[in-house]
């Protein structure tokens, strides 16, 4: 490029912002970009700035090359301005500025050549419209343009959102992203043609559709089941800079059901393959598990109107029972074959009898090992319609509450059993149990400030553990039980054991937004009982846990020992110790309710003997020394009972501050 007369240190005129002029030095020119840098000296300091080369011809066309000053289109370009002499300055700092010098058109009028200060302003117009504007101004302009581009695209895309999507739905951005997610999904779901498969373990899941009370909340549906084994939970986040994501979770299972399936397509692939278990001789086991309010009861049972009533009819239990009769009056017919219910809650640990008053059972284990409900009462049935009265009934005694997931909230595990028994002998031919279990966010109760609710937590937190290791250890033949980690295990011992045992869970879940973070952890629960199935250990994880780890432990406390060892995630070291505490505690709890009763019992014996010595004394010469003998060993035995007494109270109330001052520090660790 041809930068004309234009060199390093020359003096040039150049133009302001502010519409000033004033010489500068040349001090860069950059023939790639056609400009030059050029500074001065203003107000004591040095300042500079890029300007382009045609802009300094303008000003300064004495600087043009030869050939553009006589060239057609710039001829004009010298014979348009005069040139004011330019006088450097003696002292430039002292004057703070060069002195600038402007230049006047020729007067063509005539007159000669005048020289002057102030520059023509008809021609200045012209001149500071025809400057080209510096690179730094052309890339302001680019940004400026491109965010008025970016904001018309963005208010187009608004437009566009609010006619497909009702943007004043609180999370309506989820739901777009949810929906774009949905329409590259290829749907198969589940159907009543589709085969059913044959396992030992089978892990379900089914979603309910929103409810009610969802729907007034405007909550988005966050669940998706494309097809008959697959779930996936698009978990909404949000970042740092509050852009909001979805994390798309997968989890894959045996049966996936969608929320459009009824009570009858899930109890043909879940529990309807193990009614025939039963016949066999075998134990099946069928748990419906998930938060409160996510559809458990209404699985099981059957569906809900109101509090207290329920249509029965379309419930598992029942579908199981017609099943069983079906089968007697068919198949089995010649099999001599009796069928008996039996209904019962585990709550805190303890067992009701849902059938018989509520009245609390006792659960021991023979010198056979085997674990025996004493106490249970057990009706023959002879129709469906006995089964239905047995089902209502001890729904309407269960132990439930209000909460705000459901104003039916189940508290307590609810165990039906179906038992086949040989007539006459009443011995064991198999047995069907069948177990709504509570709602598992309860156990996360554990810091509660309520002791009852405290330990309805503990007691749900560890019977959900003792069971997905029960389930795992059906899995791995061979591998230590722990049933004697909670009274759910213990009554459903014989379930977990021999080849002819089969185990079937439905998880339960809600599609709500509100509901995510339960969600996900039933699925990831449900997920960790079928990866060590009938597929084997996975890899990095025992295949067997050794009931002996515990060293000189109580049965209890060794099962115990087996969860800690077996859920590290799940089970700190204070929450065990914790559990710990809650076990050693109901121990100590049954053991001064039993002294107390045999004292109770005893007290009437003693009664007796007290009126026989009082007797005693209205003989003229009774024998004294005969009495007092008497009494004292009476009264030795009043305190010796009495003494035990208090100091298995004593121990209980120690047990009582341990487990409230562990809650506590619980408490503090949340």
């Amino acid at each position: 490029m041809d930068t004309g007369l234009l060199k390093l240190g020359v003096n040039v005129d150049i133009q302001r912002t502010d519409g000033r002029i004033h010489s500068a030095v040349v001090s860069g020119i950059n023939s790639d970009t056609r400009s030059v840098t050029v500074e001065w000296f203003e107000r004591g300091e040095t300042k500079g700035k890029e300007i382009e080369i045609d802009a300094i011809f303008q000003l300064n066309p004495e600087f043009l090359p030869p050939a553009a000053r006589s060239s057609p289109e710039n001829g004009n370009a010298v014979d348009n301005f005069r040139y004011i002499p330019k006088e450097t300055p003696r002292n430039v700092k002292s004057q703070g500025v060069k002195p600038s010098y402007s230049r006047l058109p020729d007067d063509h009028s005539g007159g000669g050549g005048n020289i002057g200060c102030q520059p023509d302003l008809n021609n200045m117009d012209n001149l500071q419209g025809d400057r080209k504007k510096s690179n730094c101004v052309k890339e302001v302009e680019k940004i400026k343009q491109k965010r008025v581009e970016r904001r018309a695209q963005q208010i187009a895309l608004r437009e566009q959102q609010e006619q497909d999507y009702d943007t004043s739905q609180p999370s309506w951005e989820f739901d777009a992203m949810i929906r774009e997610f949905r329409k590259t999904l290829e749907y198969r779901p589940i159907t009543n043609t589709d085969p059913i498969e044959n396992h030992q373990i089978c892990v379900c899941l089914r979603k309910r559709p929103l409810n009610r009370k969802e729907a007034d909340r405007r909550e988005i549906d966050v669940i998706t089941v494309p097809n008959k084994d697959l779930v996936i939970v698009h978990e909404p986040k949000q970042k740092v800079d509050l852009t909001k994501y979805l994390e798309n979770q997968s989890f894959r299972f045996d049966y996936s059901f969608d929320e459009n399936s009824t009570n009858e397509m899930i109890y043909r692939y879940t529990a309807q393959p193990l009614v025939e278990c039963t016949f066999a001789g075998g134990m099946a086991t069928c748990f419906a598990y998930g938060q409160t309010g996510s559809g458990k009861t209404h699985t099981m049972g059957g569906d809900f109107s109101s509090k207290g009533k329920q249509d029965c009819t379309k419930g598992i239990y029942v579908l199981a029972a017609s099943d069983v009769f079906k089968l007697l009056s068919s198949k089995y017919k010649k099999a001599d074959l009796t069928v008996g219910a039996s209904f019962f809650e585990i709550y805190s640990g303890k067992v009701f009898d849902l059938l018989n008053n509520k009245q609390k059972l006792r659960v021991l284990e023979d010198g056979k090992q085997q674990i025996q409900v004493v106490g249970l009462k057990e009706e023959e049935i002879q129709r469906v319609e006995d089964v239905l009265r047995l089902i209502q009934h001890g729904n309407n005694v269960r132990t439930s509450g209000v909460t705000s997931a459901n104003n039916h909230s189940s508290r307590s595990h609810a165990v039906f059993q179906i038992s086949l028994r040989k007539r006459g002998s009443r011995k064991l031919h198999g047995k069907f149990s069948l177990i709504d279990l509570a709602g598992n966010e309860r156990g996360a109760d554990t810091s509660s400030s309520d002791r009852q609710t405290r330990m309805e937590g503990a007691e749900i937190n560890k019977s959900l553990l003792a069971l997905k290791e029960c389930i795992r250890a059906l899995g791995r033949r061979g591998a230590h039980l722990p049933f004697r980690a909670s009274k759910l295990t213990q009554v459903l011992r014989d379930s977990f054991i021999g080849e002819n045992s089969r185990t079937c869970m439905i998880s339960m879940i809600s599609p709500g937004m509100s509901c995510c973070e339960h969600t996900l952890n039933t699925l990831r629960y449900a997920d960790r009982v079928k990866e060590l199935g009938p597929g084997g250990p996975v890899e990095g994880k025992p295949s067997d846990y050794s009931p002996t780890a515990g060293g000189g432990l109580s049965p209890q406390k060794s099962d115990l020992e087996v969860l800690r060892n077996a859920n590290e995630g799940e089970l700190s070291e204070e929450m065990f110790e914790f559990h710990e505490v809650i076990s050693h505690m109901q121990e100590e709890e049954e053991a001064v309710i039993d002294e107390h009763r045999e004292i109770v019992e005893q007290s009437y014996k003693w009664i007796d003997v007290d009126k026989k010595l009082l007797k005693m004394t209205d003989d003229v010469d009774y024998d004294v020394e005969a009495y007092a003998k008497q009494l004292e060993s009476l009264l030795s035995k009043k305190i010796d009972a009495m003494v035990q007494l208090r100091e298995k109270v004593k121990n209980l109330r120690q047990e009582l501050q341990q487990e409230e001052f562990l809650s506590k520090n619980i408490k503090r660790m949340k």
